[in-house]
């Protein structure tokens, strides 16, 4: 997973030197710019998911806080690589939804940590 992250990583830095002195020169078009957030977010998933893995094989347990940041962090991917104009209502009213699904068990779960820790 480490390897890919790196992978990744290189790739993110190749096409941002090669769009930058691309004419007309330290400009990157909107295409090319939601190319690169992309592949960011693509990389933060992958970061996300090994501390996940590393923290299932050391403490034994899976964090749901940190999975679902992870769900909400793809989806976010998913939105800024979206062609709007092609998607139909119905998936981008799912994809709303869903995200406000993956939020509100955030909180929930955050106001559940509150509670225990302040007892």
């Amino acid at each position: 997973m480490a390897l890919v992250a790196i992978s990744a990583t290189l790739e993110l830095a190749y096409v941002i030197t090669t769009n930058l002195f691309q004419p007309p020169g330290f400009f990157i078009g909107i295409e090319d710019l939601l190319k690169i957030f992309g592949l960011f977010l693509m990389i933060l998933i992958g970061l996300e998911l090994m501390s996940g893995v590393r923290s299932y094989f050391d403490d034994h347990w899976l964090n749901a806080e940190l999975m679902l940041l992870v769900a909400v962090t793809a989806l976010t991917r998913k939105i800024v690589i979206l062609d709007t104009k092609e998607t139909e209502p119905a998936m981008l009213f799912a994809i709303g939804f869903t995200i406000l699904a993956l939020t509100v068990g955030y909180y929930f779960l955050k106001l559940r940590g509150r509670k225990t820790t302040s007892n």
